[in-house]
């Protein structure tokens, strides 16, 4: 199983975490499984920017992205060449290390 090394950030994982996942999930889902809370306010459908992550290694190694991602990406704080969205990211067998940006576009928290 591919794992996940997951960057500090001060609300999601004070200290940084690593979790694993099998090849196939989404980062989102993987995070959400494993006690980390990420925003995800549609729910996992790529229809917003709350799961915005940074993947900082491994990038190459998920699915490519598609239009519909690449269009909603547009809108996310602090976008940047290697941004993906949880969601729409899918491990394969390769591990990666992820950053959750400091912020969201997310006007309302959620609580999942």
């Amino acid at each position: 199983m591919p794992v996940i090394k997951i960057l500090p950030h001060p609300e999601y994982c004070p200290q940084g975490v690593e979790i694993s996942a099998p090849a196939g999930t989404s980062i989102c889902e993987a995070m959400l499984d494993n006690h980390i809370h990420i925003e995800h306010a549609c729910e996992m459908s790529c229809a917003c920017t709350t799961c915005h992550v940074i993947v900082r290694e491994g990038f190459a190694s998920l699915n490519e992205v598609d239009e519909n991602e690449e269009d909603m990406l547009d809108r996310a704080w602090g976008l940047e060449p290697q941004s993906r969205l949880g969601c729409q990211a899918i491990l394969a067998r390769q591990d990666v290390v992820v950053e959750i940006p400091k912020y969201s576009v997310n006007h309302a928290k959620e609580t999942h």
